[in-house]
């Protein structure tokens, strides 16, 4: 025993989750221990949901991120999706599209398989998830969602070599989620900038992951119930505490699957998104009673990863030169 342990440490990783959790002494670069995301903001329809019920509800977004893919959105959808973003100063998060469950394999679809189900398969969805980025990208997006390892390693790559934007925020799903130190550093190695950990963690694992990592911990303080159903609103004052800095995620219990999403399931998507805003108004009023010393990040965070939208060229082409 005592031999793994003087290794695990050798490692920088602690031997054992902590009995106590110590404060994180961590924080966002403004200053603030937390934020506020609400994912499956799918279509520029639900954006504008989440905007309105937010300025509504007094909620600060500092993040929506998306799940269908960059994929299954058009170029005029992810123009509208950047330019509301910067207009609202927060950042936009595309998810990358093709992945092996929506391939032509049956084992991401197989019970024993579904580990693989949002991994990219073979070379061919390794380099569409690569154009899928760039695409978006090109487009003004400056976040981007990834759920397979190497293809986050070939983002750090490509954000290192000049192919990506140099200030691209490469954030892991929660379907790749890492459920220890070592794997959660790997992560953070690999160029992840913020790190989605499983929803069912308790708070010394949580810790421990902490101590291993110095980027943003994304965590569902509700989770869906596809993966687990958990609603954690009591634990926000420890989670900040130990997590800092931490993503609060609002996800919905009791609500249908969307992806893929489309216009064919606007109305229940929208309806989901305002409920998502109504729960983070929720989780403020617990922070507000429980801690209200916990410092919660400004909106427009230089190192928010808001869009930069670009102009639709195909349009300026077509009203001829400027006189």
């Amino acid at each position: 025993m005592k031999a793994v342990q003087d290794f695990l440490i050798s490692q920088g990783l602690l031997p054992s989750d902590p009995a106590v959790c110590p404060d994180s002494k961590l924080r966002f670069p403004d200053g603030g221990q937390y934020r506020f995301e609400i994912p499956s903001t799918e279509s520029p329809r639900s954006l504008a949901a989440v905007i309105e019920e937010a300025e509504k509800r007094a909620v600060p977004v500092h993040r929506v991120s998306q799940g269908s893919g960059i994929l299954l959105l058009t170029s005029g959808e992810i123009r509208d999706m950047m330019t509301m973003g910067r207009q609202a100063r927060m950042e936009v998060n595309l998810f990358i599209g093709p992945r092996a469950n929506w391939d032509t394999g049956a084992q991401a679809v197989s019970p024993a398989g579904k580990s693989l189900a949002l991994a990219a398969r073979g070379a061919n969805q390794l380099r569409d998830s690569l154009l899928d980025v760039v695409r978006a990208c090109d487009l003004g997006c400056r976040s981007v969602l990834v759920s397979d390892l190497g293809t986050l390693e070939l983002l750090g790559a490509g954000r290192a070599s000049g192919l990506l934007p140099r200030n691209l925020v490469i954030k892991t799903s929660v379907m790749m989620a890492p459920a220890n130190p070592a794997s959660a550093r790997l992560q953070e190695r690999l160029g992840a900038d913020t790190i989605n950990v499983p929803s069912d963690l308790s708070l010394p694992q949580i810790a421990s992951i902490r101590d291993a990592i110095t980027k943003p911990i994304d965590f569902y303080i509700e989770a869906p119930d596809n993966i687990g159903g958990f609603i954690r609103y009591y634990e926000l004052p420890e989670l900040i505490r130990v997590a800092s800095p931490v993503y609060i995620k609002l996800g919905l219990r009791n609500s249908p699957d969307v992806y893929p999403s489309g216009t064919h399931l606007d109305n229940t998507v929208i309806a989901l998104s305002r409920e998502r805003v109504r729960r983070a108004s929720i989780a403020m009023e617990m922070i507000a009673a429980h801690c209200p010393e916990a410092a919660m990040s400004p909106l427009g965070s230089p190192d928010l990863g808001i869009p930069e939208p670009q102009p639709d060229i195909r349009a300026t082409q077509a009203l001829g030169p400027t006189r």
